[in-house]
């Protein structure tokens, strides 16, 4: 009983925050962002991911099935918590939209980011930073595009980071790919 008296307590300047936030967002808001935004937005779309997936599965071999097969189940309980916590809050979007299939809370898409961002950085440990500010800029794009709230993202991004430690942790280790820290930037980032 506490804890939800404390977390209804809270609720109140989280909401101000997240709207202070937003509002700082729109008032910066350029043409010239829209279409690198909405690209950036799109590349956590599940073709894309799954694209990507492929290509690792395909290019690192077995290191690379064991990372794909670590990002899969990692990313199953990321969208099973999601979805059920936008059922379950039902929150409305920034820009109004009110859908209970597609509520604003928690960003799916930030948990997906840095689900994968996790599991990559587990893989390939030195592009571990480049993958934390790629899931970042994944997610800051949902605020810029007026779709989620920052609490959204932050426990969207929350979410994400526990399913994949969560997969890392608790999947056998034979399931599990090696970690490389061979690889250096310039062999994988032209």
């Amino acid at each position: 009983m506490r804890i939800l008296l404390l977390i209804l307590s809270l609720l109140g300047p989280i909401q101000d925050l997240d709207r202070a936030t937003g509002d700082a967002l729109q008032t910066v808001r350029t043409p010239a962002l829209e279409g690198p935004m909405n690209a950036v937005t799109r590349v956590t779309k599940p073709v894309t991911v799954l694209g990507a997936l492929l290509l690792i599965a395909v290019v690192d071999g077995s290191g690379g099935v064991g990372t794909v097969r670590v990002a899969l189940v990692a990313l199953a309980g990321t969208n099973l918590v999601v979805e059920g916590l936008k059922r379950l809050t039902d929150r409305t979007r920034p820009d109004g939209e009110h859908k209970s299939s597609n509520a604003s809370f928690p960003s799916s898409h930030a948990a997906s980011a840095f689900t994968l961002a996790w599991v990559l950085g587990r893989r390939w440990k030195r592009l571990l930073p480049v993958w934390l500010v790629l899931a970042a800029l994944v997610s800051f794009s949902r605020m810029y595009l007026h779709r989620h709230y920052l609490s959204d993202v932050v426990v969207g991004a929350a979410i994400g980071l526990f399913c994949a430690w969560a997969a890392l942790r608790w999947l056998p280790a034979r399931w599990i790919a090696p970690l490389r820290t061979d690889l250096p930037l310039a062999d994988v980032v032209p």
